[in-house]
């Protein structure tokens, strides 16, 4: 197989990254690197997915990366975990010798050990530059959980139909489901023995940069978890913080500590994004500093400052991604593209373990084992569809209400020559509504296929 067959098997068959980000994986194969990595860090507190799969289905995901190697002719593969998922570790150091394109690679038990540009450091050293991408230090990252999408479409034949995704917190049986993408947030706390109190927040993601969701919003392409917290937990109240007491908050008490910009794992590798000088500049309406606001472009949102770094409580992160949107709505391109020689001298002195990140949020007790249930959890109402999981434009309805699908079959297609990734049925079904976001898959297990309308 050559590179651009790959992709084409990639591009037809709806597989994004996984992880989170949803970029369109196949817009990542390449040439011209000599790294790919391999990213089993999981970087969220509570989630379980990436470790899992990696012990569960070692080789069908080890003997897919040595493949993408080949293919893309990279030097090699780095199969990157954190050291304390002693389970992942003993799978592939088991079977990584099979390989002798890969290696294995161990990270620290720290946030954001994930991270695409801290992740590239930690196993290679490289520093990818302010505003740049990995392609340019010669590397690609693919999360676990995308190199399994590729076996399954090489191999199987089938299209990004499921998802594994965690369920954990305040319910009976925290679980990692496999799931039909689309299904309710709702149907997979059911799943896990529901919750255990009344009032509850859900988050689709992680503790540190999920977002606060209704338990009927649907589960996409690039869900990890679901976190089901009470409504008064400092992770809940923390996000429902209106960005405006926020302002205020910082304007009357930010005491310019530096802790926000000390801990910031990209400004610890030499990215000129420093927390504290946002801050600083709009606490007291600093207009004439037009870095303090374009540094902002180089944030990852982590929520390493206000989830843990501020002694304030304060939320340069919201504060932060508010300034981001307002210049991208203006049409501001990112000015900083420094490259860095050396990260900083005390970055490991000042890496966050996570078993002190989860005490300071509060989670230590749900920070339990959430077993893999083989059952794939098939939604009892209906799927709906989201047309845009992934970064690019939304993909456009192939299909019309009425119309029978079944599982794998396209029905939502891309642009011609634009960024955006193909949508395929989940279920067996009926088609009953389209719109210019979704389209809703109703279960239906007693047609005979021959007819693509109902009548």
């Amino acid at each position: 197989m050559d590179i651009d067959e790959l992709k084409n098997i990639v591009f037809e068959n709806g597989i994004i990254g996984a992880g989170g980000a949803g970029f369109p994986t196949h817009a990542k194969l390449t040439t011209g690197i000599d790294t790919i990595i391999l990213n089993g860090a999981e970087c969220e507190p509570l989630l379980r997915v990436d470790r899992q799969l990696l012990a569960i289905y070692t080789d069908e995901i080890l003997m897919t990366l040595s493949f993408i190697v080949d293919t893309l002719g990279a030097k090699r593969g780095i199969v990157a975990i954190k050291s304390a998922y002693k389970i992942a570790i003993d799978s592939v150091k088991n079977s990584i010798g099979n390989y002798k394109n890969l290696e294995l690679k161990m990270l620290p038990d720290v946030y954001p050990a994930g991270d695409e540009v801290v992740l590239i450091y930690e196993t290679t050293g490289r520093i990818v530059p302010e505003g740049s991408i990995p392609i340019s230090v010669g590397t690609i990252v693919m999360n676990v959980e995308t190199v399994l999408n590729i076996y399954n479409a090489i191999n199987l034949k089938h299209p990004v139909t499921e998802k594994y995704v965690t369920v954990t917190g305040n319910v009976k049986y925290p679980s990692t489901f496999k799931v039909k993408v689309g299904t309710s947030a709702a149907e997979l706390i059911e799943k896990a023995g529901g919750c255990l109190e009344e009032d509850y927040e859900v988050i689709m993601g992680g503790p540190m940069t999920g977002k606060i969701v209704d338990v009927e919003t649907p589960i996409t392409k690039i869900t990890k978890a679901i976190i089901v917290l009470p409504k008064d937990h400092p992770v809940i109240t923390k996000r429902k913080t209106n960005i405006r007491v926020e302002l205020k908050r910082a304007m009357s008490v930010c005491s310019q500590c530096q802790m926000c910009t000390d801990l910031c794992p990209r400004h610890l590798l030499g990215h000129s994004i420093e927390p504290h000088k946002v801050m600083n500049a709009v606490a007291n309406n600093i207009i004439a500093d037009t870095t303090a606001y374009t540094m902002t472009m180089l944030c990852s949102e982590c929520g390493l400052c206000e989830m843990y770094s501020c002694h304030q409580s304060l939320s340069p992160r919201k504060i932060i991604s508010q300034i981001k949107t307002k210049l991208r709505q203006n049409g501001v391109k990112n000015p900083h593209n420094k490259r860095t020689e050396r990260a900083n001298v005390m970055r490991d002195e000042r890496l966050v373990p996570m078993e002190r990140l989860i005490s300071r949020l509060s989670l230590k007790k749900y920070d339990v084992d959430a077993p893999m249930n083989f059952d794939t959890v098939i939604p009892s109402h209906h799927v709906v569809m989201q047309l845009s999981q992934h970064v690019g434009v939304k993909a456009i309805p192939v299909v019309n209400v009425g119309d029978i699908v079944k599982e794998g079959d396209l029905i939502g297609d891309v642009p011609n020559n634009k960024l955006g990734a193909k949508l395929h049925a989940s279920i067996d079904g009926i088609i009953i509504d389209v719109t210019d976001d979704r389209i809703v898959i109703k279960p239906r297990g007693d047609f005979d296929g021959q007819s693509n309308r109902i009548s």
